[in-house]
């Protein structure tokens, strides 16, 4: 039995994911304060709402990055396949923190058009100081998918996604002020209620990228994998595979090969040097358990 490990690890992905999730803590830390400001001021429910998203946002920076450290530690005696899961735990954190903005804005969404509650006064200034604010928002949204996709970080994509959603709620805060402003505040609830839909999209997107990893679903087509090894000469059969990933992208793959039985166990080896090779090469970075037997 051989593995094969290839890959930088989580060890020097995590201070690079931790700066930028301090980064994007700070833009959202203003974003919020301005939010919050706004929504008191003219009292628009999702105003308000888009304020309770960029908090949410806060808390969950601040939990991604308590997570990444546990997530980016070595394998250990505990985790001999390290601890890359804690991070896609993180994910269903942000998952929580989406539901429960989701079913606040919902039920405040259906008050507001029963009860007939309207904003207060809205001035042009609120609406450009909100509009800066989408223009933080779409800043935090590309500098963190870029870094997630550059680190192959799931909190950091997942937290982006969160952000995006953040987008679309700003762009209906501001209609929300405008149709105040023209004398139109009864659409606020509404549109709060769309706000909550637009988040429980988001977290469901989340959700479908998160468990596969958390349950170990498999990471490759079983015949996809069994014909990359298959093609190698001197593989007489393939009689086992096995493969998941980790929120990282990284691949563990377990493959069972049958060879003739009479060859040297150097060239058995050697064999499985080149089952290794050719998942790698494939299949990207992985780390791979060749079984050999006799055919």
């Amino acid at each position: 039995m051989r593995r094969r490990t290839s890959g930088s690890g989580s060890a020097v992905r995590s201070p690079a994911i931790r700066r930028a999730l301090i980064v994007v803590l700070l833009l959202n830390a203003l974003v919020a304060a301005i939010k919050i400001v706004i929504g008191v001021r003219t009292g628009a429910l999702t105003v308000l709402g888009a304020a309770l998203e960029s908090a949410l946002d806060m808390f969950n920076n601040v939990i991604g990055v308590m997570i990444i450290d546990v997530a980016g530690r070595a394998p250990d005696e505990d985790h001999p396949y390290g601890h890359d899961k804690f991070e896609t735990l993180g994910t269903l954190g942000i998952v929580g923190f989406l539901s429960i903005s989701c079913f606040e804005l919902l039920r405040e969404g259906v008050v507001s058009l029963t009860t007939g509650r309207t904003t207060h006064a809205v001035s042009v200034i609120d609406g450009v100081v909100l509009a800066l604010t989408l223009v933080v928002n779409v800043i935090v949204v590309v500098y963190e998918r870029r870094r997630g996709r550059e680190l192959e970080s799931a909190l950091l994509l997942a937290d982006a996604a969160h952000t995006g959603s953040d987008v679309m709620v700003t762009l209906l805060a501001l209609a929300s002020l405008g149709f105040a402003h023209f004398g139109w505040p009864v659409l606020d609830g509404v549109l709060a209620i769309a706000v909550a839909l637009i988040i429980a999209w988001s977290g469901y997107q989340i959700l479908r990228q998160s468990i596969p990893i958390l349950v170990d679903q498999r990471a490759l087509d079983a015949h996809e994998l069994r014909d990359v090894v298959l093609a190698l000469n001197g593989i007489r059969d393939v009689r086992n595979v096995r493969s998941r990933s980790t929120a990282s992208g990284q691949l563990f793959a377990e493959v069972t090969i049958a060879v003739d039985g009479s060859i040297p166990v150097d060239d058995a080896h050697r064999l499985a040097d080149a089952v290794e090779a050719a998942i790698e090469r494939e299949f990207g970075t992985s780390q791979v358990t060749v079984h050999v037997e006799p055919a």
